[in-house]
Order: C-alpha cells, then structure tokens, then sequence
C-alpha cells in the first residue's frame, strides 16, 4: 500500500494537481492538510470517479483536513479524543481527522502553527501536540501512522539555515521535545531513513524563491507505530510537486507499505 500525505493550501485551488498526483504515483491513501473549505465546497466528482473515497472535515476557509482512499474508509473520527480548540471562547478547529483505511488506522494531521514564540497560539500548539500524545499511545498495538504537516523541524539539518531560525517556532527545544515525544512513546519517522538528510525538505516558503535556492523546511511527517514501521519498504520527497505554476508550498511525502 502507498501512503503519502501533502499539504495542499487550499484543495479547491489545486484539485487538478491532486488528481494527477494519485494517478501518477498510484497512491492508494493520501492524507490532506489545508483544505480551507467545509466538505460540501470540496469538488469530489473527480476523485470519487477515479476510485477514490474521501473523509473530510472544515469549517471555513481555514485549516480543514481530509482523507482521500481507494483501498476503503471506516471508522472515520473527526479529532481525537481530549483534542483542544482555538480562541476565546475555544472553538473547534478541523486539524485531524482518523480512519482506518486498508487495514492501517490513519490521522491526517494539520498541527498548529505556533505564530511566534510566547504567542497564545504556541502554547495551543504545545497544548495541542500534548494532548494527540495522550490519545495517540492507545493506537501504538495497531497499525497506525500519524501524518500530516507537523510545523516542526525536529533536527538542525531539518531548516536550511538553523542560525536564520533560532528565534521562530517550530525549532524552539519545547516543540523539538513534543515531537520527540512520539518518538520515546514507540511511534517512529517512517520516511527518514529513506529520505535521509542534510538538504531534504518538505516545506519550501513563497519569498524570494526559496524552491529554486533550496531553502527549505522539513516539516512534513509520517510517523508509524512499530507494526506498520516493520511493513515500510521505501519512502520518497516528489519534489515536482511544488514546483510550477500554481503549487502548494509544500511537497507530498510518499511511503510504501507491503500488505500484512
């Protein structure tokens, strides 16, 4: 089975490139993140004609999450259990959505962004990656992949130039710390050691042509509990995704699977 999961900022804008990104890969599972719209707005016509099934879950033109499968969808959940929210009062965001999906229990995962250092909004992040811990060590007896865009770069070699970030989110230690967390609780990086770095990223900003120079962020990841981590046989960056006109500025992270 082939698993991969893409950031698409904004499914609407970039259904064609969706499409032909399954087709080309012959993705079997693809978890979205950014699909900034509520699930009747997203034009699935498409996809469903192509095999596909499709889970979602969004509110607005922010956020929004979805799961898109040809290999079936049960069990969908929309956030997990404890799963806290944003604002005052604290409303519901659609940043995760789960369903088993060929026998692997999957959560696209949209992971709060952070703003900026000591913003009430990097203490929700923390918050929040806490609380999908919580929830997540009750899914590490099964196959289960957690996978989205996390907003961490959990190594120095994961930014092109640390020194140009050591006062953002996404490298501060508490985040790194949240992150590895999963790591010490059985989850691991399932692309990484075939996608192994310095130089490999998953994020590339719109400013001042960062693609084209490289310089990019590794934020993008796939994270297995140990019966799925045995099953992985390869993993690959599609780099052409983000380039062109009218790409995401992130790029789909793919991992195969052998069947169980």
């Amino acid at each position: 089975m082939r698993i991969a999961t893409w950031n698409v900022n904004s499914l609407r804008s970039r259904i064609a490139r969706v499409e032909a990104f399954l087709q080309r890969h012959e993705i079997d599972v693809l978890a979205v993140q950014e699909t900034k719209a509520r699930e009747d707005q997203l034009p699935l016509m498409g996809l469903q004609s192509l095999g596909y099934d499709v889970a979602a879950a969004g509110y607005n033109q922010w956020n929004g999450v979805a799961i898109i499968s040809r290999v079936g969808l049960d069990d969908v959940q929309i956030g997990f259990e404890g799963m806290p929210g944003w604002g005052d009062p604290a409303g519901a965001e659609a940043r995760a959505i789960g369903a088993v999906a060929g026998g692997v229990q999957i959560w696209s995962l949209y992971v709060p962004n952070g703003r900026k250092v000591d913003d009430p909004h990097y203490h929700y992040k923390l918050d929040w990656l806490a609380r999908l811990r919580d929830a997540s060590t009750g899914w590490l007896d099964r196959p289960t992949a957690l996978v989205g865009d996390w907003n961490i770069a959990p190594r120095d070699e994961d930014v092109f130039d640390i020194a140009a970030f050591a006062k953002d989110t996404h490298v501060t230690p508490p985040e790194r710390a949240a992150f590895q967390a999963f790591l010490d609780e059985g989850y691991a990086d399932l692309a990484r050691p075939y996608t192994p770095g310095p130089d490999v990223y998953t994020y590339w900003d719109y400013y001042r042509q960062r693609f084209e120079r490289n310089r990019g962020m590794r934020i993008d990841f796939l994270l297995g509990s140990p019966s799925l981590q045995a099953r992985v046989t390869g993993a690959f960056v599609d780099r052409d995704e983000r380039a062109g006109t009218g790409a995401s500025d992130h790029a789909p992270v793919v991992v195969d699977v052998a069947d169980d």
